[in-house]
């Protein structure tokens, strides 16, 4: 059995060195210019408007008709062309209680049409932005 020595141990063995690499990252403030400067301008256009506008008018007229109807006849409201006929109705004692129409309302719709006009103001903003360099100084057009 062959004995080994302590020198020849370190002769016969070989030592490999472990690398490791290690990375630090960061972040810092760069200044890259030494500001901006904003143009906001606002500017008006006038428009107009051009539409055709609707008005309905109604006319109440107060027609006598002072006829007497049964109770079980009482006249309901109805149309005549544009005209919405109302009965008034009222009692009034006879020997025998009756219905009569004392008048009817008569209603008639006109409508009538105009153009209307108007001019008016409308505003739109425009943002300009200039940038500023290290020496304080705005780029050149």
């Amino acid at each position: 059995m062959s004995s080994i020595t302590p020198e020849q141990n370190d002769q016969d063995s070989l030592r490999i060195p472990v690398i490791e690499e290690q990375l630090a990252f960061g972040t810092r403030v760069v200044e890259t210019g030494r500001g901006v400067r904003i143009h906001k301008t606002v500017s008006e256009q006038p428009v107009t408007i051009d539409e055709r506008l609707a008005r309905d008018e109604v006319q109440v007229k107060h027609v006598p008709v002072d006829r007497i109807v049964a109770a079980t006849e009482a006249p309901a409201n109805r149309y005549e062309g544009d005209t919405l006929i109302i009965p008034v109705l009222e009692e009034v004692l006879v020997v025998e209680r009756k219905l009569r129409i004392k008048e009817e309302l008569h209603i008639t719709r006109t409508r009538h049409e105009e153009r209307y006009q108007e001019t008016v103001p409308l505003k739109a903003e425009r943002v300009d932005v200039e940038r500023f360099d290290e020496a304080g100084d705005a780029p050149a057009p």
